[in-house]
C-alpha cells in the first residue's frame, strides 16, 4: 500500500503538472478560505456551497480545504496521488451540479448564464497523470516510497 501511495517516476512532467494545477487552484482556495482575490473568505464560500448549491456542510468544507490546502501538497509533491483523487472527485461533482447543463465551452462571450466545462476536464487529466505516475521530480513522496 505504501509503494502504490508514494511511488513516484524521476520526472519533470509531474513537477510541472503539480506547479500548474497549484498556480490555477491555489488562488481559488485562497478566495475561497482567506478572502483573497476578490474572494467571499471561509464563512462566506461555507454559506454559499451549503444554502445555495445545497451541499452538505462536510462537502462545501472540503471543497475549501482541497482547493487551499490540497494545491498546497500537491505543490510539495506531498500525498499527490490521494490529492490527485480528491481533485478528480472535486471536479467530477462541479461538473456534474454546475456546469454541465452550459455545455462544453467556457464562456469566453459572457453570452450565456454559466461556465461549461472544458477547464475542469483539463484539470481531471492533469490528476489523473499525477495519480497514475506520481508526483515526478522533487515530491516529497520519493522520501516515503
Amino acid at each position: 500500500m505504501k509503494q502504490l501511495l508514494f511511488q513516484t517516476k524521476d520526472q519533470y512532467s509531474g513537477l510541472i503538472l503539480r506547479c500548474t494545477l497549484f498556480l490555477v487552484i491555489w488562488p481559488h482556495g485562497a478566495q475561497f478560505l482567506l478572502g483573497w482575490f476578490g474572494g467571499y473568505g471561509f464563512n462566506g464560500t461555507m454559506q454559499y456551497l451549503t444554502q445555495t448549491m445545497s451541499l452538505p456542510w462536510l462537502v462545501a468544507f472540503l471543497v475549501i480545504m482541497i482547493q487551499f490546502l490540497g494545491a498546497i501538497a500537491l505543490l510539495a509533491g506531498l500525498l499527490t496521488r490521494l490529492i490527485a483523487l480528491s481533485m478528480i472527485g472535486m471536479f467530477l461533482g462541479m461538473i456534474i451540479t454546475s456546469h454541465l447543463d452550459y455545455g462544453f465551452f467556457m464562456n469566453w462571450s459572457g453570452q450565456q448564464a454559466g461556465e461549461g466545462f472544458e477547464y475542469h476536464l483539463l484539470v481531471i487529466g492533469m490528476c489523473l497523470v499525477l495519480l497514475l505516475n506520481g508526483g515526478g521530480k522533487y515530491a516529497w513522496d520519493q522520501k516515503w516510497a
